[in-house]
């Protein structure tokens, strides 16, 4: 078997070190992958048993290693939006006029917002699509208790205090 990992005492230490920086579990475990065949010489199969990979597996590690160096570490994460219509930034700038009618007195309609949005991009989306970018930028749905305009409250006190008698308890 080829050695694409030369064992020197510079790579064993950046990799130590490495390992006591790592920040998940996966960038540990390839750390260890490559550290164990620095260290100990162990073969693909046998470093594949301790981590509970596949042999496969270690051999790319250790070939992306002699290819790559440290930059195999440098994972990125598997979250975030991919699939966006806006960045955070243009959202913010996108939501401005509609916060300052807001802030005004005015009532915000997601209707409205769609429409103005659809008309940005230039394609239809689903009203939660709206909702979810409202939600991002912190807005809320803030509705007052419904009630009627005309409703006599003194009345309906006076009504919650009179009671009918059951004929059948008399």
């Amino acid at each position: 078997m080829k050695n694409l990992i030369s064992p020197d005492r510079l790579t064993i230490e950046s990799l130590a070190d490495r390992l006591k920086k790592a920040k998940g579990r996966p960038e540990f475990q390839r750390i260890q992958c490559v550290l164990i065949r620095v260290t100990l010489g162990s073969t693909a199969p046998e470093i594949a048993r301790l981590l509970g990979w596949a042999a496969t597996t270690v051999r790319n590690i250790h070939s992306q290693w002699a290819k790559s160096g440290e930059a195999i570490f440098e994972l990125k994460s598997k979250g975030g939006r991919r699939n966006q219509y806006l960045s955070a930034e243009e959202e913010v700038e996108f939501l401005r006029p509609f916060l300052a009618k807001a802030e005004a007195g005015g009532l915000l309609s997601a209707t409205e917002v769609q429409l103005a949005f659809e008309a940005r991009i230039g394609c239809a989306v689903a009203k939660s699509t709206i909702y979810r970018m409202l939600d991002r930028q912190g807005w809320r749905k803030v509705a007052p208790r419904p009630r009627h305009p005309k409703a006599d409250l003194a009345a309906q006190a006076a009504f919650k205090k009179t009671r009918k008698r059951d004929p059948r308890r008399s």
